[in-house]
């Protein structure tokens, strides 16, 4: 498997990382990096010092993005994951530095140069990949498969009632790329509560592994846990990124999915980045109102995860 991950490095997305990182069977051939969860450029220190503590240091370039979404002011997220996004850690700077070259150019290249072989990866607002089909129509139909972390699945988002964090930052970006033909696969927020949370327990015995990618692991993972503990009253801290990562890996995960069709609100007062998901169960009617004809379907949405794979994915990963 050949892989580029679209990534503002904090927290579950060094996770995710580490995963695809870790895995023989799978070439993470660049990172690219997108405005998020924390500072633009502290992303990409994140995942530098991702590479290193997976001893892959200097073997895979990471570029630079989009530093702010279309239209509206950044938003970060670091009252989840720390200031630097690694539970205020303090990581030295490692000796790779990031590659010259946009990521949305690197991107398209990457892409056009292996048609029907790279798999996108995209755990971020999705700027560098909108950017990229604009700059490049034709990768929507190049890529093997675009995966996505983001939206949910009718359901209470974590920014506002309506959405998820990713798709609230951007919803222009989330538009162009949902409506752009990518073979889509998407794991939502909702599908996270259900099935991307790794227990106190589940934490304990991976630290206990007591190798340093489990210790990298634990202490990046201290802000999140304390979070979701503090703030949601969870057993454990959430992992969408890596969730998304594990399924995109090993796609015998997957207990339940089905194809839909999705939308994102760019508009709404309340709504903005609200993912719709119409998933197309009922029969074919004649309707007054043409608008309302019913649309082919558009992403495959992940609907059950096998949690307990997810943490043997993760474990073996810490090893």
């Amino acid at each position: 498997m050949r892989l580029i991950i679209d990534t503002d490095t904090a927290g579950d997305d060094v996770f995710s990382l580490m995963l695809a990182l870790r895995r023989p069977d799978v070439s993470v051939e660049a990172i690219t990096i997108a405005h998020g969860n924390v500072g633009f450029e502290q992303h990409a220190e994140n995942a530098l010092a991702t590479l290193e503590a997976c001893e892959r240091g200097g073997e895979i370039p990471v570029y630079l993005g989009a530093q702010r979404p279309f239209t509206r002011a950044p938003l970060d997220a670091a009252y989840v994951f720390g200031a630097d996004g690694m539970s205020d850690s303090g990581f030295a700077k490692t000796v790779q530095r990031p590659s010259p070259g946009h990521a949305a150019d690197e991107i398209v290249r990457r892409v056009m140069d292996a048609p029907g072989e790279i798999t996108l990866i995209a755990q971020a607002a999705l700027t560098n990949i909108a950017l990229a089909y604009l700059r490049e129509p034709r990768i929507a139909q190049a890529v093997k498969r675009l995966w996505i972390m983001g939206g949910t699945d009718n359901g209470v988002g974590n920014v506002t009632p309506a959405a998820e964090y990713n798709f609230y930052v951007d919803p222009e970006a989330a538009k162009i790329v949902i409506n752009a033909g990518f073979p889509t696969s998407i794991v939502t927020w909702t599908e996270t509560l259900r099935d991307g949370l790794l227990t106190v327990d589940q934490l304990s015995a991976l630290e206990a592994l007591g190798t340093p990618r489990a210790a990298f692991f634990t202490q990046v993972n201290r802000s999140s846990l304390a979070f979701a503990r503090e703030t949601q009253g969870l057993d454990g801290s959430l992992h969408p990124d890596a969730l998304t990562c594990a399924v995109a890996l090993d796609e015998t995960l997957i207990l339940e999915s089905d194809m839909a069709v999705v939308d994102v609100e760019t508009i709404g007062e309340l709504t903005r980045g609200y993912l719709s998901v119409s998933h197309p169960i009922l029969p074919d009617i004649e309707l007054a109102d043409p608008a309302l004809k019913r649309r082919p379907p558009n992403a495959r949405m992940i609907r059950k995860i096998d949690q307990a794979g997810f943490y043997a994915a993760m474990r073996a990963a810490l090893l």
